[in-house]
């Protein structure tokens, strides 16, 4: 129990696994290169303290004392694991009830609808629950929602909740089946479901790592005290190898699954009942798995068992995920995206002016004050802006690039002076569009300025870790670059 512990220590919040619910997005925005992920220290830093736990829980799996960790732990669950499949069924059946009773959404909370007919649906899946020979129906009717979401949404975003939705599917045709030799799988099924779930949606801490930086901005507590660009890939980190643990072996299964137990539960105080509705099914999916008392393995074992195995799974597993996420936007949205898709938000907070983040905070936000994360007076939040406070706001951001700007081009060294300049030009345009999302009002031009805040930012940071990489301390802002 004391490595539970220290991997519960080392994944500080992937509860916010689809960030989505919390910041503005843009499905179709170029996701950061993945190199710039693979020269990140802290990356592999997380990546070889999760190594180091899931060997050392093997070792110890496959001494006496795992078994007596594994033994002790069916006797704690002993009770939940003789009804688990009646477990299962309620809390499938109870958080459709509760999106049903939510109203105005798919399957999550993300996922909006302005249908009153689709939570019908819903309610007809949850009655289906309650029966084996009406299962199957329900099962259907999750895919079914699913792929009615596409009409709303695109391919590429609803694969986020795909695995999930076809394992609870999976398990309830399973459950009803007749054949020992099928049913025997379904707890399995439920099993992959959610770890390729946990390991698709981790990739967006690497891909958008921006998505994430209003969410930390209005609750620094998450991140331990540590900085923001080590926070965000290793719990990116975190949360993959967690999802990628409930894949092995009994004891790193069971410990993964305790550990993200925990962690998701740590999130629901502070985002609320509705981060509750929407994580309910993955938490007690979470819980299933912990109380698993199977020992079999079905696929691979002898790789699983091997020490040597652990290395090379993991890496296997990130090399299919990062080609699949990477490779797969490319083929939706082409090499450089497509910077018109629309801006979408998904929030489960009230808005707040002490804390802003997304569209609405854009709106009320002067330029460059959401980058300080200053908020506006509240008399301004009512005032309609003219075109001269535009002129005036977009040469304000002018000024303030242009010194700093050409003081860092005089730098002797031209590739340092070339990104000393590029900094506050690129900050310049993230001012300029912060701007054009206060004061403008067409639908294009905004989905743009979302799309060039996200990309210039990115761009930033890439810079930034060069000149640490190169022994300059880069510019804390714009306005101090020299």
């Amino acid at each position: 129990m004391l490595i539970a512990a220290a991997l519960g220590a080392l994944l500080p919040i992937p509860a916010e696994a689809h960030v989505k619910w919390f910041a503005p997005y843009i499905v179709g925005a170029p996701p950061a290169p993945i190199s710039r992920t693979l020269a990140d220290a802290w990356f592999w830093t997380a990546i070889l303290l999760v190594l180091a736990f899931f060997v050392a829980t093997r070792l110890v799996e496959k001494s006496i004392i795992g078994e007596g960790v594994l033994a002790a732990m069916d006797r704690l669950t002993d009770p939940l694991w003789r009804r688990l499949d009646d477990f299962v069924r309620v809390v499938v059946g109870g958080f459709f009830v509760a999106i049903f009773a939510v109203g105005g959404v798919y399957l999550t909370p993300d996922l909006k609808t302005p249908a009153e007919w689709v939570s019908w649906v819903q309610f007809v899946i949850a009655l289906g629950i309650f029966s084996r020979r009406t299962m199957p129906v329900s099962a259907a009717g999750i895919v079914f929602l699913w792929l009615l979401a596409l009409r709303d949404y695109d391919f590429f975003h609803l694969l986020d909740y795909l695995a999930l939705g076809l394992g609870v599917a999976g398990y309830l045709v399973l459950a009803a089946s007749e054949d020992f030799e099928r049913r025997k799988y379904r707890f399995e099924v439920l099993r992959v479901g959610v770890s390729i779930a946990l390991m698709w949606s981790s990739l967006e801490k690497f891909a958008y790592p921006d998505w994430f930086y209003p969410l930390v901005v209005e609750k620094p507590f998450l991140t331990f005290g540590m900085p923001r660009d080590v926070f965000i890939p290793m719990a990116g980190v975190a949360e993959f190898t967690m999802g990628f643990g409930l894949l092995w072996t009994p004891l790193v299964r069971r410990l993964s699954a305790v550990a993200l137990f925990v962690i998701f539960n740590a999130a629901v105080y502070p985002f609320g009942r509705t981060d509750l509705v929407g994580h309910a099914l993955i938490m007690a999916i979470i819980v299933a798995i912990a109380a698993d008392h199977t020992r079999q393995l079905h696929f691979l074992p002898a790789i699983k068992r091997s020490l040597a195995g652990v290395p090379a799974g993991l890496a296997t597993a990130l090399v299919l995920f990062t080609t699949g996420y990477w490779g797969l936007h490319i083929a939706f949205y082409g090499i450089d995206g497509q910077a018109g898709a629309r801006p979408m938000e998904m929030a489960t907070h009230t808005y707040s002016p002490e804390h802003p983040h997304g569209p609405k905070a854009a709106e009320s936000l002067a330029a460059g004050e959401l980058h300080q994360g200053m908020a506006m007076p509240a008399a301004a939040l009512s005032e309609q802006p003219t075109t001269g406070e535009a002129a005036a706001a977009f040469e304000t951001t002018m000024a303030a690039m242009h010194g700093p700007m050409m003081a860092g081009m005089r730098h002797p060294d031209p590739d340092i002076a070339f990104v000393l300049g590029m900094i506050p030009h690129h900050q310049g345009a993230i001012d300029m569009a912060r701007v054009q999302l206060r004061y403008g009002r067409d639908p294009a031009n905004r989905a743009f300025a979302e799309h060039l805040i996200a990309e210039q930012q990115g761009e930033i940071d890439a810079m930034r870790d060069w000149l640490r990489r190169n022994g300059i301390e880069p510019p804390s802002s714009a306005g101090d670059a020299k």
